[in-house]
């Protein structure tokens, strides 16, 4: 599967960002489906994730403001951002993970956020 991430730009702290993930391929809905990020000088981690089984699982300190979501019929899927903070600034990428199986598999080329204050 081949992944498109988009969405990203510069947004002042306290605003808002839907970043999309366009999948190629019928099979997306077998996927799970996640968001990373990776802010300069850190590494990669996991943002927010969906299974697909519509299962999600969040970060601890992004629960409440990151809410990930998936359209099937648009083999899309999407993770809304509220209340930006400038330490949300980073590339986001979304990936894909094969059913039973432990690692995400394909990755998109990453979007990048900028929160300035």
């Amino acid at each position: 599967v081949q992944l498109q991430a988009s969405g990203g730009g510069l947004v002042q702290a306290g605003g808002s960002l839907r970043l999309s993930c366009a999948a190629s391929g019928s099979t997306f809905p077998l996927y799970d489906m996640g968001w990373f990020r990776q802010a300069p000088g850190k590494q990669r981690g996991l943002v927010a994730s969906m299974t697909s089984g519509g299962g999600t699982t969040y970060v601890d300190s992004l629960k409440g403001r990151f809410t990930v979501s998936r359209d099937n019929a648009k083999n899309t899927v999407y993770l809304q951002m509220n209340s930006l903070y400038p330490e949300d600034t980073a590339v986001y990428y979304c990936a894909a993970r094969p059913l039973f199986k432990s690692n995400y598999d394909y990755w998109g080329q990453g979007t990048l956020v900028t929160v300035s204050r």
